[in-house]
């Protein structure tokens, strides 16, 4: 197994969206918060071997560090076609071992029906946006239905919300750890060149074991 910090650099070639859609709350993870997901899940014994499923994979970040820890195979769903196109060449600069599957889909309406023990990455939109609200909501309750465990990032003021979904779905949140997360300057609206935002990634065991 590569270190965390291998793995942030192999991520350092990832690209972002040429033109982020506000409404999908588009953003690109930092190849350094996406190697700290990937290698604790791993650590966990969540990747290696496993079914992963990036949902609302964008441009394939989560997706391919998953695919660089030796998992069964990957799986990378966004409902819109253009990042998808950049995940295909981000596949190329990682030049990671096996392929990622790339899947045009909505990942709140459950449309895998995946293989085997099977873990969920995922950085939803945090439903900032008018007429997105709640979208975590929607792709957490997907995670519940296809995955055994998950790994997903939110907002930091999440644990409770994220901790009685899970409950009312059959799951436990078992870890939790904070973060930050760069924002860059990319829509009118924002009036930073970058803006820190508080994170926490949530560990969910879906199995009710």
């Amino acid at each position: 197994m590569s270190t965390k910090t291998r793995l942030a650099q192999q991520l350092g070639v990832v690209a972002g969206f040429d033109d982020p859609r506000v409404d999908l709350e588009q953003y690109r993870t930092p190849p350094d918060l996406a190697a700290h997901l990937v290698h604790t899940a791993d650590l966990q014994g969540d990747i290696e071997g496993k079914t992963v499923v990036d949902l609302g994979t964008g441009t394939g970040m989560l997706a391919l560090a998953a695919v660089l820890r030796g998992p069964s195979s990957v799986v990378g769903l966004d409902l819109d076609p253009e990042p998808l196109a950049t995940a295909r060449e981000n596949e190329r600069r990682v030049a990671a071992a096996a392929d990622v599957e790339w899947v045009r889909g909505d990942a709140t309406v459950v449309p895998l029906d995946p293989d085997g023990p099977t873990t969920v990455v995922m950085n939803p939109p945090f439903g900032a946006q008018a007429g997105n609200e709640h979208a975590d909501r929607a792709f957490l309750g997907t995670a519940a239905d296809i995955a055994d465990v998950s790994y997903s990032i939110h907002n930091g003021d999440s644990a409770g919300f994220v901790e009685a979904f899970a409950a009312d779905e059959g799951g436990t949140v078992t870890h939790a750890f904070a973060a930050e997360l760069d924002l860059p300057h990319q829509f009118e609206f924002h009036d930073e060149k970058t803006k820190t935002v508080d994170v926490e990634v949530f560990r969910v065991d879906w199995t009710g074991g």
